[in-house]
């Protein structure tokens, strides 16, 4: 009887476990009849901010329940000191991007891992915040294969309305660890048929206001803060597009 019973018991746990596994998502218009070949949703941006807060738990709250203009996600922040948190699966989608485009892709949210670093944007970024980016990089680009290139600002996406990770963030020295997109090589003249605002859309930057796509890239690439292309631009620009196309530098 205490046989039975025990099986019993066993059979029905078995069961309620069972009952409460989450079912794979499918259409109920469709006949469900799966098929074992298909991998996870990957993301190919990696997008950088600045939290623009003055704590990380004041930062975790925002990034769990919202702020003035709704609820607001992120897949990870890094506090000062290195101290990384996870707030949202890789697979899945965090709402830390909003409006703006990167290139072709026009719902970054889609396609991203959002990474918070914990600055004001008015101070330097930390060295222990820094290192560890960088082994949350290493991380997920060999885990999820993404892009190493392909590790932007929230303004190069949004260049209109957002100034995050700003002028501060160390983005040589992301480069040289081999994560994000530099110019390499010695800077030359371009040809005299270069077009700067058509190699600046081809990096990724949305030139519907061409003076924010330039402030964000001189946030990006040179470290200050104007909104006019010059004759160092265009060198930049050209060594990045040789670059994207595979050219080897002089």
């Amino acid at each position: 009887m205490r046989r039975i019973s025990y099986r019993l018991l066993l059979s029905l746990s078995l069961a309620g476990l069972a009952a409460c596994a989450p079912m794979p998502a499918h259409n109920p218009m469709a006949r469900w009849v799966p098929s074992p070949n298909y991998d996870l949703r990957r993301p190919v941006l990696i997008v950088l901010h600045f939290t623009n807060q003055h704590s990380v738990q004041k930062s975790l709250t925002t990034l769990r329940t919202g702020n003035s203009g709704g609820p607001v996600s992120a897949h990870y922040l890094i506090g000062s000191e290195g101290d990384i948190y996870q707030l949202v699966a890789d697979e899945q989608r965090a709402w830390h991007a909003g409006p703006g485009r990167w290139g072709t892709i026009t719902d970054v949210n889609s396609a991203s891992i959002g990474i918070e670093l914990d600055n004001t944007g008015d101070e330097p970024f930390a060295p222990a915040q820094i290192s560890s980016l960088l082994r949350l990089l290493a991380d997920l680009t060999e885990r999820l294969r993404s892009p190493r290139t392909q590790i932007i600002g929230h303004e190069d996406l949004a260049p209109t309305r957002k100034n995050d990770p700003g002028p501060r963030f160390p983005w040589k020295q992301l480069a040289d660890a081999g994560f994000g997109l530099w110019p390499k090589g010695p800077l030359i003249d371009p040809p005299a048929e270069f077009d700067p605002w058509m190699a600046l859309g081809l990096v990724g930057y949305p030139l519907d206001n061409r003076s924010a796509a330039v402030r964000a890239f001189h946030h990006h690439f040179r470290g200050m803060d104007t909104d006019t292309l010059d004759a160092e631009d265009s060198r930049v620009l050209y060594a990045l597009t040789r670059s994207l196309s595979g050219v080897a530098s002089p």
